[in-house]
């Protein structure tokens, strides 16, 4: 499989521009981009079965990797929930495939939400990032005339920054578009 234009941008732009922004000694202390959890949580999955099977196909399809069902931990009688019963949806993506879908993501995902004025710059205290979307048919390769409820999803990018700063400009220079703070 051939390394990803992304992949390459990093390794011969965004490595040289961190080393000389962030004054690193190491090509190791660069902070990289590990891995990409698209995640989905589906409460009405304990009545429905179908909506379990309907967001497996979806994110497979959106990713290009199988997704799995995450199960549920306990039970909770007001919710209609048992052990062990499938209540979401997961991928989690690594190298090459990581590096295609945030390319995707960027250049024909984002750009498809209606009245987008960029994403929220609030990382989560180590230097990783949680987007949520709320459709997921900004992907082209949902078909909207097959998509029985829309549903959506929260996408984390997980770096090995140790800040936060370190992590938005990382994940700044790869083009995720965030809103400029005013």
């Amino acid at each position: 499989m051939s390394a990803t234009t992304l992949s390459n941008d990093y390794k011969e732009r965004i490595m040289p521009e961190l080393t000389k922004e962030f004054n690193y000694t190491s090509p190791m202390q660069v902070p990289r981009l590990e891995k990409i959890v698209i995640n989905q949580g589906l409460g009405a999955a304990t009545q429905d079965k179908k909506i379990i099977e309907t967001a497996l196909n979806e994110l497979t399809a959106i990713t290009g990797q199988k997704a799995v069902p995450t199960l549920s931990r306990k039970d909770i009688a007001a919710f209609k929930l048992r052990k062990k019963m499938p209540i979401g949806a997961m991928v989690t993506l690594r190298r090459d495939k990581m590096y295609e879908f945030l390319e995707r993501l960027i250049r024909v995902a984002l750009p498809r939400i209606r009245d987008f004025k960029g994403i929220n710059a609030k990382l989560d205290g180590r230097g990783n990032y949680t987007l949520g979307i709320n459709e997921q048919i900004i992907f082209p390769e949902i078909n909207i005339d097959n998509v029985p409820k829309l549903q959506g999803m929260n996408i984390t990018f997980v770096t090995s920054a140790n800040t936060d700063e370190e992590g938005f400009a990382l994940l700044k220079k790869f083009g995720l578009p965030f809103k400029h703070e005013n």
